[in-house]
């Protein structure tokens, strides 16, 4: 099996590339960048250029799915400039991956598509499962409903759509993890306002396999990428500096610090979302870290 990925050079795409090649499945993968080009028959490099709707259609070349991962980071400050990007940065890329598969002889039946927790509303009492509807009016929850729209369009291709709502990504190789334990480790930590904000998270390598898991048995649909255990912003960072042997000693950090620190990123660290993994379990995948200490000791 071939498959295509975009963003196969980011923390997720790199854990999925490792899998694919644990299981024999050959990655073709796009990037922007002629240094980030391999050759390899298992391991295939392709140029796109989404800002110039540009793209090399050899990368479709018996490709039977496509997981879809790339994104503008969101941890960088939400300028008016930086939002425009993080917004067309997901649907300038799913446009141009359609209409390439749209005008372009193909094998792909199937699309793996990122999406984000964000979508659902800050709550500190909802448990939310998939068939949520409402949406969340903060700009991650828009962004996401637009991303997601844009993914919806595969299926008027006769491509089963899937879509994986990502949480709080634990690994000590990027994203989050590492911004919330470096001022720990230096006796710098503290909870995030109240603290009571939920936060629900899954291990990288989990995230990788639960990927994978929907791409290999053509689940449709979408799927919550969290594990099972939610835990509030206080345990968290508890969790974090006990793994790391170090003590908490300063008052939580109060929300209109953050905002002036970070401006409206701060909803980052403040927004609350308790999110189920049911639906993914009832399809057989199984977490290999299904409470937080675990995932923490597997990276620290």
């Amino acid at each position: 099996m071939r498959i295509l990925i975009t963003g196969a050079t980011g923390l997720i795409g790199t854990e999925i590339v490792k899998q694919c090649h644990n299981q024999n499945i050959d990655v073709n993968y796009l990037t922007t960048s002629k240094s980030k080009l391999s050759n390899a028959d298992h391991y295939k490099g392709f140029l796109w250029n989404p800002s110039k709707n540009e793209i090399d259609e050899e990368c479709l070349k018996d490709v039977e799915a496509i997981i879809h991962l790339v994104g503008a980071s969101i941890s960088k400050r939400w300028t008016e400039a930086y939002k425009k990007t993080i917004v067309l940065s997901r649907i300038q890329t799913s446009q141009l991956l359609f209409n390439t598969l749209k005008n372009t002889a193909h094998q792909v039946k199937h699309i793996v598509s990122a999406s984000a927790i964000g979508i659902y509303p800050h709550s500190l009492t909802n448990y939310y499962t998939e068939d949520f509807n409402k949406v969340s009016t903060s700009f991650l929850g828009q962004v996401v409903k637009q991303w997601e729209q844009a993914v919806n369009a595969f299926s008027v291709l006769d491509i089963a759509v899937s879509k994986i709502r990502i949480g709080l990504v634990l690994s000590s190789k990027g994203g989050a993890l590492p911004e919330m334990a470096k001022p720990i480790k230096f006796g710098a930590g503290a909870a995030f306002g109240s603290g009571k904000q939920w936060q629900s998270w899954i291990h990288v390598q989990d995230l990788s396999s639960l990927f994978l898991h929907v791409l290999t048995n053509r689940l449709e649909g979408i799927y919550n990428g969290v594990a099972p255990n939610p835990e509030t912003n206080k345990e968290l960072t508890k969790a974090i500096a006990k793994q790391l042997k170090r003590p908490l000693i300063l008052p939580n950090i109060p929300r209109f610090a953050m905002r002036l620190v970070l401006g409206e990123m701060h909803i980052l660290l403040f927004e609350s979302q308790r999110v189920s993994s049911k639906k993914i379990e009832d399809t057989g995948f199984h977490f290999k870290h299904y409470n937080v200490q675990s995932a923490l000791e597997e990276e620290y």
